[in-house]
């Protein structure tokens, strides 16, 4: 009996191997290791697709979601909120900061933080909510949105795994 791969990357390539192996070349024939046209248009591009003022292209996933948060002021002492249902940069760019990290459960039909426990998480040193939409599936965003607003917190979407989604007609990294 064959396995099946839970992941098959090497085919996933061959199905755009020939645009995938063009726009690395123009990459190394370039030398645009660091920013260069090619992340200039990225961040145009996907700037213009969220319907969003500005978007900024970084190394990974942890220092977007670093850079986030320390561009909000969140440090030592402070709290942020977090979907115990993610990958460990989400928590890691927070310790980074020497911020604690606040697990809130996930909701079991969408996998995604539970909005209807966020509350009982927030205490005076919350300062951030980070929301991380999964599987192409999207939080609750205008109830997650109004617990922020009452209680004067932060969002920030990780929306690594679902890009193209939308809720309400609205794409995901625009809230």
């Amino acid at each position: 009996m064959q396995p099946i791969p839970f992941v098959d990357l090497k085919l996933q390539y061959a199905t755009i191997k020939t645009e995938i192996d063009e726009a690395i070349s123009e990459i190394i024939n370039n030398t645009a290791f660091i920013g260069g046209s090619a992340v200039n248009r990225f961040e145009e591009n996907y700037k213009n697709y969220c319907n969003i003022k500005h978007c900024i292209g970084v190394a990974n996933g942890t220092d977007a979601i670093r850079i986030a948060l320390y561009a909000l002021g969140v440090g030592v002492g402070d709290e942020v909120i977090l979907p115990v249902n993610t990958f460990i940069a989400t928590s890691e760019a927070v310790t980074q900061l020497g911020a604690r990290i606040v697990f809130v459960d996930n909701d079991p039909e969408t996998y995604n933080i539970d909005v209807s426990k966020i509350e009982a998480a927030i205490t005076e040193h919350t300062k951030a909510i980070i929301v991380v939409h999964l599987y192409g599936q999207i939080a609750e965003m205008d109830a997650l949105m109004a617990i922020a607003k009452k209680h004067n917190l932060k969002v920030i979407e990780d929306a690594a795994q679902a890009h193209a989604a939308t809720y309400k007609d609205k794409p995901v990294g625009s809230f």
